[in-house]
């Protein structure tokens, strides 16, 4: 990223939204692979990106997984110049790029609404679910969370998106049908279970930890395209190694962040005693006597 935000510019969101609050929690990583689990079952989707992404390239794909890490921390975190900037970058590359559709015969452009609609919404479900299930979020807070993404939405080109849970399960309910696992979703899932390339050893392996992770606590009718059993059992023993995961990295030191990223964790600090501060009682002067 390039420069900090400015101290009086928050972008899109700010200290004290849900969505700070959600994405500065490391158990968000498993939302973040849900993400790419959910979207690689749209044929369209994944036959842009294997067209035309680095992803596919062992030689090419660790830096491109950091570029696409990047732009959703700018779009969170950084500052509204920022933004603009990095949606004027992706809108002007979407824009630029076809990919071949072999069930309709025909090509299509990377940036139709409907894909980069279902991309926004396995998104952001995502993070939702797992904010959920790993006790970041209750009923109340994943509302807001959804409300506040549609600012995310606006920024790869979207005029509307899904605002409520109640949206988001009718969108997903209309768009399941066209929904399958094709090859290049094969392949996509391979490539995360047992990543290839330049990344280091040890990022390897947390990648195929928490891709396979991921794959767990898809929606029940996803697992079953990818073959695997839709069990109830599975979503209570995911839940519970949410909450687990969880609890064990909130012992851990913040990981060295962006500028952008450390100015929101000290803004977020600040307005945590600011409230604590608010609700304190005041204390009485005792009068001399």
């Amino acid at each position: 990223m390039n420069g900090t935000a400015p101290h009086d510019d928050d972008g899109l969101f700010g200290p004290e939204s849900v969505t700070w609050r959600v994405h500065m929690e490391p158990v968000l990583w498993v939302g973040g692979f849900r993400a790419l689990l959910l979207q690689s079952l749209h044929p369209r989707v994944m036959r842009g990106t294997y067209q035309n992404s680095a992803l596919f390239d062992p030689r090419k794909a660790w830096p491109r997984f950091q570029r696409t890490v990047e732009f959703v921390e700018v779009r969170t975190f950084g500052s509204t110049a920022q933004v603009e900037a990095a949606a004027a970058r992706v809108r002007r590359l979407h824009a630029a790029l076809h990919a071949y559709d072999p069930d309709t015969n025909a090509t299509f452009a990377l940036d139709e609404p409907s894909g980069l609609l279902f991309v926004h919404c396995a998104e952001i479900d995502s993070y939702a679910d797992i904010a959920r299930r790993a006790g970041i979020l209750d009923d109340a807070g994943i509302e807001r969370y959804l409300a506040e993404s549609v600012r995310a939405a606006r920024v790869v080109g979207l005029t509307a998106a899904p605002a409520s849970s109640a949206q988001m399960r009718a969108y997903f309910e209309r768009v399941r049908p066209e929904l399958r696992l094709t090859d290049e979703a094969r392949q996509a899932t391979g490539n995360l279970l047992a990543p290839k390339g330049s990344a280091p050893r040890g990022v390897k392996f947390a990648i195929t930890a928490v891709a396979s992770m991921a794959l767990a606590t898809l929606p029940r009718w996803a697992r079953r395209l990818y073959g695997l059993p839709g069990l109830p059992t599975t979503d209570l023993s995911m839940a519970m190694t949410l909450r687990g995961l969880r609890a064990a990295t909130s012992l851990l030191p913040d990981a060295p962040a962006s500028p952008e990223v450390e100015r929101a964790r000290r803004l977020m600090r600040q307005s945590r005693q600011g409230g604590e501060c608010a609700a304190s009682p005041a204390r009485s002067i005792p009068r001399s006597g």
